[in-house]
């Protein structure tokens, strides 16, 4: 069995990713998603590994039985290319990692700490104990968090901020999660988004990004969220609309923002502004390269969900994390 694998970041697990195969397997790697030396390598492929799959991929690997992404998007995936007998994959494994950066980054603007931290750098030490001016920040335990989204990273971030002792809701687009079962006030469906900006101090986004959820955040439901409410965005950057999230954070109708997932990607070289809109200039916002899930122990655990499914397939058994359904493109790189 060939395997083609064309994702950079399992390229630091090679040891442990050919250690989990049968030894008659075949393995090669690319360093850059080039898509002629893509083609000419799958013509004999029988599994391929990573995130984009373009309908000339497909055309070039007439025995390939399995495309299997190395994260949970299948953004990339051109699904109509795909013939009926080849099988798609994804893993997940990102959670811990990213719940990890959205308590973080909540803690850290919640309590004031990134503008503490700015002005100590002029000297100014910016705390009411030396200027009476300023309020106390409240403790993150008493934040009321809305999760738009709930799924694996919407709970596995609850269950550190309810550590905290936060106050939980959540709003998705079927409105079944069960609030009573994960310990939040309530749940919804995103008819209820509205109410959830409003009575929340810090939202996280973790929704899909699909044709009815692109855009549902904007102008109105940023103001809903206020002057003192806090944004965290790791799911998709077009899940917010872009203008509106600048303006906010430049009149301070929001409050803050983390930002981990953006509008504009760079090229292979990691060269390139997340945006056309000079975000770089806002103090209220931490800005972060869609890094919240790059960990060492996100990629070991897709590692080993990836080989786990090509032993399957290898012995006739059936594959996890099996994939029908498309999703949108998003122009971002999957997670």
């Amino acid at each position: 069995m060939k395997i083609v694998v064309s994702d950079r970041n399992l390229l630091p697990h090679r040891t442990l990713f050919e250690s989990k195969l049968p030894s008659h397997c075949e393995v090669s790697w690319h360093k850059n998603a080039d898509e002629s030396a893509l083609s000419d390598d799958l013509a004999d492929a029988d599994v391929f590994v990573g995130g984009r799959f373009s309908a000339a991929l497909a055309s070039a690997a007439p025995q390939l039985r399995l495309v299997h992404v190395a994260g949970a998007g299948t953004d990339g995936i051109e699904f109509e290319s795909l013939p009926t007998s080849t099988l798609l994959a994804n893993t997940f494994h990102h959670e811990r990692s990213i719940a990890e950066y959205v308590a973080a980054t909540a803690v850290l603007l919640r309590r004031g700490f990134l503008s503490q931290d700015s002005e100590l750098r002029k000297g100014r030490w910016a705390s009411p104990v030396y200027d009476p001016a300023l309020q106390q920040s409240p403790a993150f335990g008493s934040a009321t968090v809305g999760f738009v989204g709930f799924g694996h990273i919407g709970e596995r971030s609850w269950q550190l901020m309810r550590a905290f002792g936060c106050n939980g809701v959540a709003v998705t687009g079927s409105g079944s999660v069960d609030a009573a079962a994960h310990g939040l006030n309530w749940a919804a469906s995103t008819d209820k988004l509205t109410d959830l900006l409003t009575e929340s101090d810090v939202v996280v986004v973790s929704a899909p990004l699909n044709s009815a959820t692109t855009g549902m955040i904007g102008a109105a439901e940023l103001a809903a969220l206020g002057p003192d409410g806090i944004l965290v965005n790791v799911g998709r950057g077009r899940l917010v609309q872009e203008g509106a999230l600048f303006d906010a954070l430049s009149s301070r109708a929001l409050g803050a923002a983390a930002i981990d997932v953006w509008y504009d990607y760079p090229n292979p070289d990691g060269q390139g502004a997340p945006s056309h809109l000079p975000f770089g200039i806002l103090p209220n916002l931490v800005m972060t390269p869609h890094s919240s899930g790059i960990t060492r122990d996100t990629f070991e655990g897709r590692v080993g969900d990836i080989t786990a499914n090509i032993v399957r397939l290898d012995s006739g058994e059936p594959l996890l994390n099996l994939v029908s359904t498309p999703q949108i493109p998003s122009k971002e790189p999957l997670s």
